[in-house]
């Protein structure tokens, strides 16, 4: 019985040193024990993912997210604020119902694509038709007045609704090559047969529009069951709507077998002209050097195909229950933490680069930034973004996060620096110690990112928890560090392609007036 109490207090040991990296820190334990025990993660997600929705730049949606962190701050006496750095074009997303009436009735998968104009209530009926095989220009010239009043499909016709996956589990090793080699084979004449026109696949919509084309049909299919992408329309007076694979190929069938399916579609929408466009901050003071910066990021804006819940729901949730964590364990810290919760990421880093263009003073005074946005998963890795001595502070304050977090973590250091892709690249080109955390991807390019399938049941809210954990530990340890960070850059690498040295990234001004 004494070996198997002995045994037992050993465990309890080893499992409280994986919780606690530094058990004798008041302030990081607190922080965990707050994380686990307190956590508003599902409450915070339900609240802006399932009541406020989707928050494309522009749309009412993305006010009333703002609005939301705002009040959301203000309970845990955070100071936050809207601040406004340009425009964009206003528009409100409404019903969208996409119906075959004929030659049978089916009710069908799909929704109107973004800063599209309205079709009313009553929509528009209309044939739908797909692309032939054209010879050449003169061909297709000779073809486009057959568009009008029609509803044409735009987008190639799969061969198979099945991911490679799950053809790599269940198909023989030669059906799998053959399935591979007919798409690739359909994929090419499909992209050939577009440039037969004299268009590409972006200029052809005009083409097709100002022909009297009656509405678009695409499906982006993402390579998985019932997932598409989901982004702009291009079209300026006719419905452009994305359909789901499923019933798209249904449908592309049918019209190829002269079956002639009719399409009902009804996408109601609101145009709301030139509307502000905003980042959305929060600021906790601080006590000894308040004008030294710890900066915690993520994008708040989404595509609307979906809720944006893993892009960048997950990314928003992580920097809200961080701060909230860190206001109530480390009230008053030694430098000024900033939370910014950036708009419109998905336009071109739009949000980050005006908060770095309008704050220089804030800009060269960071200590550290903290960065999160690729997907629900956890955090599996950092880099030292190119900074030189980034090792000697991010390895201190990765010490002190508990082993249960740290071991999922590869580092790289000094890493490269980032040209964009997410928000922290905005800061690093203009010289401040800003670095991603980089989230386990839980098949987030195929699922989730920018699709119909981005949606709060994707979140997977342990990892996000430790997150929190994870960037709360980060911006108390970057805070109470006694030295300000080096911001040294690494000599950077030879281009093989040229032979001529890489540059570090360039700052860039954002679109300030964006959409119109």
């Amino acid at each position: 019985m004494k070996n198997a109490i002995k045994l037992l207090l050993a465990f309890a040991l080893l499992f409280s040193s994986n919780i606690y990296a530094q058990s004798d820190d008041p302030s990081i334990e607190g922080i965990v024990i707050e994380a686990n025990e307190n956590s508003q993660l599902e409450r915070l997600a339900h609240e802006l993912l399932d009541v406020v929705g989707p928050r494309l730049v522009g749309t009412p949606q993305m006010e009333h997210a703002s609005k939301w962190a705002i009040e959301q701050y203000a309970k845990w006496g955070i100071e936050a604020r809207q601040e406004k750095y340009g425009t964009w074009r206003g528009w409100e997303r409404g019903i969208t119902h996409i119906d075959m009436v004929s030659p049978r009735v089916q009710s069908l998968d799909g929704t109107q694509l973004a800063w599209n104009p309205s079709t009313g209530s009553k929509g528009v009926t209309a044939e739908a038709i797909t692309l032939p095989n054209f010879a050449d220009e003169a061909a297709f010239k000779a073809w486009l007045p057959s568009v009008k009043g029609k509803l044409v499909l735009i987008s190639m016709n799969q061969p198979t609704g099945r991911p490679d996956y799950n053809w790599e589990e269940f198909a023989t090793e030669e059906s799998f090559q053959k399935m591979k080699d007919d798409r690739d084979a359909m994929t090419r004449e499909w992209r050939a047969n577009i440039r037969r026109t004299g268009y590409n696949t972006r200029t052809i919509i005009a083409a097709l529009e100002d022909a009297g084309a009656a509405g678009l049909v695409s499906c982006n299919w993402s390579r998985g069951f019932g997932v598409n992408k989901v982004f702009s329309a291009r079209t300026k007076k006719i419905p452009t709507v994305d359909m789901e694979l499923e019933d798209y190929t249904m449908v592309y069938r049918m019209a190829e077998y002269g079956d002639k399916p009719v399409l009902n579609i009804v996408a109601e929408s609101k145009d709301l002209g030139e509307v502000p466009t905003f980042n959305t901050i929060g600021e906790i003071k601080g006590s000894e050097k308040p004008n030294e910066y710890i900066i915690l990021s993520a994008h708040f804006d989404s595509w609307d195909g979906g809720q944006g819940a893993t892009d960048n729901g997950t990314g928003t949730l992580v920097m809200l229950e961080a701060m909230r964590i860190l206001k109530k364990i480390y009230p008053n810290p030694k430098r000024t933490i900033i939370v910014g919760h950036w708009g419109s990421e998905e336009q071109g880093l739009n949000g980050s680069r005006a908060f770095v263009e309008d704050h220089p003073e804030i800009v060269k005074n960071v200590q550290a930034l903290f960065n999160q946005d690729n997907g629900t998963g956890r955090v599996v890795n950092i880099s030292g973004s190119g900074f030189l001595h980034s090792y000697d502070y991010l390895g201190r304050w990765l010490n002190a996060v508990p082993r249960s977090i740290t071991n999922h973590i590869e580092t790289s250091f000094p890493g490269t620096p980032s040209s964009g892709g997410t928000d922290h690249a905005a800061f690093l080109a203009a010289g401040a110690p800003a670095f991603n955390l980089s989230a386990l991807n839980w098949s987030y390019w195929n699922y989730t990112w920018h699709t119909n399938r981005d949606t709060y049941d994707k979140i997977v809210f342990d990892d996000v928890r430790n997150n929190a954990i994870l960037t709360a530990i980060l911006a108390y340890k970057a805070s109470e560090d006694p030295e300000r960070v080096s911001n040294e850059k690494m000599v950077m690498p030879i281009n093989p392609g040229n032979g001529e040295r890489r540059e570090w990234p360039a700052q860039r001004s954002p679109n300030r007036k964006g959409g119109m």
